[in-house]
């Protein structure tokens, strides 16, 4: 049967009537759904929100504790690593979303609530190219001649990619019109005779691997795109005559970290691929640095590579050195602090309370232990009292250590002691104690001498780079190529430690390295060298 419908009326009025209730429910219907649409966008809004502050608060969780737990371990690492990046991806979608990603940083409802919030401010030092927008030669209304009365200005922070250029040395040959003698100035010295690279692209590429943690692979594509084909073979070789070239510069540093009478040292892995299955290098670090007790030589680090972790290792690297040594309990530094042909130990150990302290974290973690948590109270009040101390002389240190410090390790002696015998003599807590007890003369020496750090993390901190590193290329490649990372890394983080931009002082030691007599190397160390337009 065909469809009926009700006919219309066919009175005006009653049209009328209809369609304007016909628009009223279509409005009504609109107004609904475009409510319905902003508080779905509110709730996703709220939802990227929390899930941003979650992450947020997730990597400071990861941060703090690697700060208050001394080195990170692997694990630790990763988990920061995955946690920033989920950070970026929820920042991106609250920008995409028109949200601000700082939940403190309110939005900004119109041009002049965000002209009063302000804006991020740029660095003074950065160029300045001006752009003037003039509106009109004459006023728009009447034609009239227009006149500054003021100007608003806004700057964008702008990025020029670097880019490739050629530089041609041009030597022109001259000839004397009375003898015909022939006159001709000197090539300039290249940092690789006869080579491609100026002393800049050096610096650029071996900063990339050493410093951003590049890959010479990852390089060769980067430049390919900028159309310079440059085979990772050939990086490779610019690499390793460049750090022939700069390994006196290593050795100068070196020699003035195993000067000095305080050291810092610690070691990790990296992967060594040889015939078959991979083997594991270490990469040592030994650091100078007196700026923690206001001393007045400059700070520098000393990297070493080795095939192994053998004790012999660090026994040769620092046969010649007297003084105090920051280290961890590794048996293998055991025989420097041994009184030797009825002579005192030429090296007396400093212990690290932040190994102490991560295994009593570790025990509270697993365990939930009240007597775990008092431990940790207790040594988190020795870090407490040494967190102002940075800085200050060494002699005013140890006024305050023995004033403050020593009552409370005097304290914390006692609590292990009786800890330790009231408790399971096998577990992890026992453990624990029975650790630092064995350590307790190394670990309390800092009370006595305001040289001394109370823990090891300024050599942890030297070895981050290291790990960041390893995580980007993972293997030295060859015992050969994990002394040259060594060099390099010696001589770029000292420069660092100095307050050098590392690619400026690269350049400017590359320029300078291949014709200065080697007598002299030590006007090259980073707290000597003169930088022209480090800026």
């Amino acid at each position: 049967m065909p469809a009926t419908t009700d006919p219309l009326p066919t009175d005006i009025e009653t049209l009328r009537a209809i369609i304007a209730a016909q628009a009223s429910e279509l409005a009504a219907e609109r107004r609904r759904r475009e409510a319905s649409e902003a508080e779905l966008a509110a709730a996703k809004a709220g939802l990227v929100a929390k899930a941003l502050e979650v992450e947020r608060l997730k990597v400071q969780l990861a941060r703090l504790r690697r700060i208050q737990f001394g080195r990170s371990s692997e694990k630790i690492d990763r988990e920061i690593d995955q946690l920033e990046l989920a950070l970026e991806d929820l920042e991106a979608a609250a920008a995409a979303e028109g949200m601000p990603a700082d939940p403190a940083e309110p939005r900004a409802s119109s041009p002049e609530s965000r002209t009063r919030a302000g804006r991020r401010k740029l660095p003074e030092h950065l160029p300045r190219t001006e752009i003037v927008h003039a509106p009109f030669d004459a006023c728009p209304s009447c034609g009239g001649a227009l006149r500054q009365v003021g100007e608003d200005v806004r700057e964008v922070l702008d990025y020029i990619p670097a880019r490739f250029t050629v530089i041609r040395h041009v030597r022109p040959a001259l000839s004397c019109r009375c003898c015909e003698g022939m006159v001709q100035a000197p090539m300039p010295s290249l940092p690789i005779e006869r080579g491609l690279p100026s002393a800049g692209l050096l610096a650029h590429v071996l900063i990339a691997k050493y410093c951003d943690h590049l890959p010479l692979y990852r390089q060769s594509a980067i430049y390919a795109r900028k159309g310079v084909e440059l085979e990772r073979s050939l990086l490779a070789d610019w690499v390793g005559k460049a750090a022939a070239l700069m390994a006196p510069l290593a050795e100068a540093i070196g020699r003035h970290v195993l000067a000095g009478s305080v050291l810092h040292a610690d070691d990790t892995p990296v992967l060594d691929p040889g015939r078959g299955k991979a083997k594991t290098g270490r990469l040592w670090v030994y650091l100078r640095d007196e700026r923690p007790h206001a001393g007045q030589d400059p700070p520098a680090v000393l990297y070493r590579y080795t095939p192994d972790r053998k004790g012999e290792h660090p026994q040769r690297e620092l046969a010649g050195f007297r003084g105090h040594l920051h280290a961890d309990g590794y048996a293998g530094f055991d025989a420097l602090y041994e009184a030797k042909g009825g002579h005192p130990a030429a090296v007396a150990e400093v212990a690290c309370m932040a190994h102490v302290r991560r295994k009593f974290f570790d025990e509270h973690a697993e365990t939930g232990s009240p007597l775990a948590a008092d431990a940790l109270k207790r040594i988190g009040r020795l870090f407490d009292i040494e967190r102002p101390l940075t800085g200050w002389p060494a002699e005013e240190r140890r006024r305050v250590r023995q004033a403050q410090a020593q009552p409370v390790l005097n304290e914390l002696a006692a609590f292990l002691e009786t800890t330790l015998a009231r408790i399971p003599g096998k577990g992890d807590l026992a453990k624990a104690i029975r650790y630092a007890r064995s350590r307790w003369t190394a670990l309390t020496r800092y009370v006595d001498d305001g040289r001394l750090e109370i823990s090891n993390n300024a050599a942890e901190r030297a070895i981050r780079p290291l790990a960041i590193g390893r995580r980007n290329w993972m293997f030295a490649g060859s015992d050969v190529g994990g002394e040259r990372a060594a060099a390099i890394y010696t001589i770029v983080e000292s420069a660092k430690l100095n307050s050098l931009d590392p690619q400026a002082y690269l350049r400017h030691v590359l320029g300078r390295i291949a014709d200065h007599p080697i007598n002299r190397i030590a006007d090259l160390l980073p707290w000597i060298i003169t930088i022209p337009d480090q800026g």
